[in-house]
């Protein structure tokens, strides 16, 4: 399976897409979480991802080092498929850490995705569709996701938009609906 880049909206279907791509595939799976339990809604949320993934599945809480994840990962033999879920909250993440940071770690893990031998998945959420940001936080956060969903969209061999359930393919192989 190619590396693929999941979009979609809030409640669209993007991870449970991600979840069925990697699930029809042979190799190993490591779920990788970017997500941070910061209060009981997203404790939940959390939850809920877990009670879906089946027992086989390896677990990785990464909420910044993404590309360090990755080059450890592809040390294994064989690499396992990783599945990212998800870059909204990554770049929410990096943003909270500080500028240098994001870049650093932007950057790391785009490199390490270029170069990872086995499959991942990426999910993340598509902000581009909505209306501009009323504050400076909020359009940079859309501008840093927009910009970094393009980078990936260049690098990922397919990329699937999830629009209520229904996956749309816009680059590469064509995943069944």
């Amino acid at each position: 399976m190619p590396h693929s880049l999941i979009l979609g909206g809030i409640r669209s279907g993007k991870s449970s897409l991600a979840e069925r791509l990697v699930s029809e595939q042979p190799d190993p799976v490591v779920y990788v979480a970017t997500a941070t339990a910061g209060d009981g809604e997203m404790s939940e949320r959390i939850r809920r991802h877990q009670r879906r993934r089946p027992a086989s599945w390896g677990l990785v809480e990464e909420p910044v080092e993404l590309g360090s994840l990755l080059n450890r990962q592809a040390t294994l033999s064989p690499p396992p498929c990783v599945l990212i879920d998800c870059m909204s909250l990554w770049v929410s993440n990096l943003l909270h850490a500080g500028d240098v940071v994001f870049v650093r770690e932007k950057e790391n893990f785009l490199t390490a995705l270029a170069g990872y031998p086995g499959s991942v998945v990426i999910v993340s959420n598509e902000v581009g569709l909505g209306i501009i940001g009323m504050d400076p936080l909020t359009r940079r956060f859309a501008d840093e996701l927009g910009w970094l969903n393009q980078a990936l969209a260049k690098k990922c061999d397919r990329v699937v938009m999830s629009v209520a359930g229904i996956a749309q393919t816009l680059k590469g192989e064509a995943v069944k609906s």
